[in-house]
């Protein structure tokens, strides 16, 4: 075991001294090693061709540690589907971490490991970063921040594309990433594998677009769940979209806690699932695509766009009878990512 192992992090690892320099070193460029992170300089020189896309994000996701995952691993995957989404190849990242003095190294070690693993799945690397050590009592743990920059393959991903006669497509069962963290928060215990569906996701999209796949919009069910990608989707392109509950895949675990705690699974977030929107004559195509990944083995259409309703979402159910699949209100389960 290595003396760094056997540490905590201290205040004097986000000095700008020695302490500091072998943290950097000894880990961070460890895991995340690449010829530009390589050069040291005060920004990374980046070269871009076409369209670009760039996003941000910070993630707090409490407990740090979960069934599926951990903050880097949600932190790299998220930031990478967030790219995805608008049809870019993820390509650069930036990494920030605050830390809490008194933080184990070996949880640390761990964090950053699987961020380096999960980037391997989209090829993108993390070229530039920071540290930032607090005194004990002014963060939980870690914090992250990650943003990323895209090269865009399929141009006119957007909101506001969506065209009536377009269907709705989930590409997996929704809510498990919200269930993993109420159940660990809760200290459940069932006799299930539970787990999230953190996951990056360019993968499933690159082989849509190289299948010329038009894809009118695309969004990851983040926080909000599938109702609130669905009605800011029905607002912005001013549709109506109806969807069939009983084609909605959703595990039996999700719905056990669901009927607990009084929540809809359409309002859970998700780490590793995106809606589609997409002609009819593609759908089928689309499905077959995606089924192609172990991570999609539920894709399915699950509804419609017309121009009737427009601007909300309807929601048919098993039973025969209709309502208004509304945006989730307050705040479900904070400090999901």
């Amino acid at each position: 075991m290595s003396e760094m192992s056997k540490k905590s992090i201290q205040l004097s690892h986000g000095g700008g001294g020695q302490e500091m320099n072998k943290l950097i070193k000894g880990l961070f460029f460890k895991a995340f090693d690449n010829s530009i992170l390589r050069q040291e300089e005060d920004a990374a020189v980046l070269s871009f061709n076409g369209k670009t896309a760039f996003t941000t994000d910070s993630f707090t996701v409490s407990p740090l540690f979960f069934a599926g995952g951990n903050i880097g691993h949600l932190a790299i995957a998220g930031t990478v589907n967030d790219l995805a989404m608008m049809g870019a190849e993820p390509q650069y990242l930036s990494c920030s971490v605050i830390i809490e003095e008194g933080f184990e190294f070996d949880k640390l070690k761990t964090i950053v490991d699987s961020m380096a693993n999960e980037l391997k799945t989209s090829g993108a690397k993390i070229v530039c970063g920071d540290t930032k050590v607090v005194p004990k009592g002014c963060a939980d743990g870690i914090f992250i921040n990650t943003t990323g920059i895209g090269e865009i393959k399929q141009a006119d991903i957007s909101i506001h594309n969506i065209k009536a006669d377009d269907v709705i497509i989930v590409s997996r069962d929704i809510g498990r990433h919200g269930a993993t963290i109420l159940m660990s928060r809760e200290g459940l215990s069932l006799e299930s594998d539970l787990s999230s569906d953190c996951t990056t996701l360019w993968p499933a999209v690159k082989i849509l677009i190289d299948n010329d796949i038009d894809i009118h919009a695309m969004r990851d069910a983040t926080r909000g769940g599938l109702a609130a990608v669905l009605n800011e989707w029905a607002q912005a392109s001013n549709v109506g979209i109806s969807v069939n509950e009983a084609d909605i895949p959703v595990c039996d675990e999700v719905k056990g806690l669901c009927e607990l705690y009084g929540f809809e699974p359409f309002d859970l977030a998700n780490e590793g699932t995106f809606i589609l929107a997409v002609s009819q004559a593609q759908a089928a195509s689309v499905i077959s695509l995606l089924q192609q990944f172990d991570f999609c083995p539920q894709a399915a259409i699950i509804g419609t766009v017309s121009d009737e309703h427009a601007g909300k979402v309807i929601l048919n159910t098993p039973w025969g009878s209709s309502r208004y699949l509304d945006l989730p209100q307050g705040e479900l389960l904070p400090r999901i990512c």
